[in-house]
């Protein structure tokens, strides 16, 4: 099981929550004074928060790395209009973890301090080699080169 360091890098951050035994997600809150997001806006929020991933013992560094992916809160989506720009932290960073807010709504919204903000889920991502290759070196497929929407014709 890979291990969650968490520094708390200002005196009122909360650590991460789960909202139930089986959430995938970390609930990560904000520690900034009230702050007012108008329509269409995108504002940054600190969560007085650094962490550091460690894995297992005896876990093969060559095979896997680790993420921690911020997502947004589906009821703040769902009710307020407001979302997560989802950010991938990788597992070197020390710094403070931030979250970036846009309000999709037509009306203000106020973000309180200690307010949740956003998720933190923990992902393994495999390493990968990279093998420079010519383009006619690539496997053919029937969607080729086609691009955005293609696959919904």
């Amino acid at each position: 099981m890979m291990t969650l360091h968490v520094a708390r890098l200002h005196p009122d951050a909360h650590l991460p929550t789960r909202g139930s035994d089986q959430a995938a997600g970390l609930d990560l809150y904000s520690v900034d004074p009230d702050t007012l997001i108008l329509p269409g806006r995108s504002q940054a929020f600190a969560t007085g928060l650094a962490i550091e991933m460690r894995p297992p013992k005896g876990a093969p560094e060559y095979a896997l790395m680790w993420e921690a992916q911020v997502r947004g809160r589906s009821g703040l989506a769902f009710v307020h209009g407001i979302f997560a720009h989802v950010g991938t932290i990788d597992q070197d960073y020390r710094g403070e973890i931030s979250v970036l807010l846009l309000n999709a709504s037509p009306r203000p919204y106020t973000v309180r301090k200690g307010d949740r903000i956003a998720q933190l889920v923990i992902n393994p991502v495999e390493r990968t080699e990279l093998l420079e290759v010519r383009e006619q070196d690539l496997t053919h497929t029937n969607r080729g080169r086609s691009g955005y929407g293609s696959t919904g014709r």
